[in-house]
């Protein structure tokens, strides 16, 4: 996952694979909670997926204030590239 448009595209994967939501519904601006129906442990599935995925280990606490895709794009950018 070199950019942004990787990882998001990474994640629409994931989203769609793991979670059965609908590629259609998920876009940059999409909230995981409200709009993807996603609860808290979907988060914390979705970031031990996203773990597994970037060889990296992932603060619990960076991701109670991710409430959009973009928020968790951002997340892992700033991650892989500091």
């Amino acid at each position: 996952m070199e950019n942004k448009e990787q990882i998001f595209e990474t994640l629409v994967t994931i989203l769609v694979d793991e979670f059965e939501i609908e590629r259609e519904e998920i876009t940059l601006d999409s909230h995981l909670y409200t709009e993807l129906d996603l609860d808290s442990i979907d988060t914390v599935d979705l970031v031990i997926k996203l773990q597994e995925l970037t060889g990296k280990s992932i603060d619990p606490e960076t991701f109670k204030s991710v409430r959009t895709i973009q928020h968790v794009v951002d997340a892992i950018d700033q991650l892989l590239h500091g």
